[in-house]
């Protein structure tokens, strides 16, 4: 059973929650946003927010950085870009209405890219993480923060029964740290991710290292290698 999303689902769902996000989800998701952005800015330069959302994550960024929004919901959008004006964010450089399996950006453009409670409900992850690594700088990182599916046990059995009915509201909650890990391996730019439980259970902070051309072309001896030093 497939329980991916759609992007007409996905824009749907999110127009429905765009006037009440900030409310239902600010404090419920705060300790993850503030763990994401305390991994994003030990790096800092120029940052991808990608599923900026609303922008209720913006004003937390030091002013030495640069900061680009995108996300799929032109409703989000509009209420980021309120925000942006009324508290006068100047570090960020713009938000683009944008699919994430399609950025349109450069290779290479951004230090980090970051995506908080995002990658588990765009519609292609697999495809959105390859755009994250294209335009993400060698040495730089992608960061996620998530819910994660458990592997085993009652809550992924109700997992996998309430996945269908959570499409609806634009969830995917069967989503499993798994697929993040094959998804590196598959696309063979980044080291294998490392994850943090940044919310008592309930909320994972995923990194991604992006690999320079000298470590991509190195033998896998060498990389063993490599890592074991």
């Amino acid at each position: 059973m497939t329980t991916d999303l759609d992007r007409a689902t996905v824009e749907e769902a999110y127009a429905r929650w765009a006037p009440v996000y900030d409310v239902v989800f600010g404090a419920v998701f705060d300790a993850g946003r503030k763990a994401a952005i305390k991994a994003a800015e030990k790096i800092g330069g120029r940052i991808l927010e990608f599923g900026v959302g609303t922008g209720i994550a913006l004003p937390a960024y030091k002013r030495s950085n640069r900061l680009v929004g995108v996300d799929i919901s032109e409703p989000m959008l509009h209420k980021a870009r309120e925000r942006v004006k009324k508290e006068h964010l100047r570090h960020v450089e713009g938000l683009c209405l944008m699919d994430g399996a399609h950025l349109g950006f450069k290779d290479d453009s951004f230090d980090v890219v970051i995506a908080q409670f995002v990658i588990t409900v765009v519609p292609h992850p697999e495809e959105t993480l390859d755009e994250m690594a294209r335009v993400l700088k060698p040495g730089g990182e992608i960061i996620l923060v998530n819910h994660l599916g458990a592997e085993d046990g009652p809550r992924a059995v109700f997992e996998r029964w309430f996945a269908r009915k959570a499409r609806k509201l634009g969830w995917r909650p069967e989503f499993q740290f798994a697929r993040l890990r094959n998804w590196a391996l598959q696309n063979g730019t980044v080291d294998l991710p490392i994850a943090k439980d940044v919310g008592l259970g309930m909320y994972t902070l995923v990194r991604f290292r992006k690999r320079s051309a000298a470590e991509i072309a190195a033998p896998a001896e060498e990389r063993k290698v490599a890592l074991a030093g």
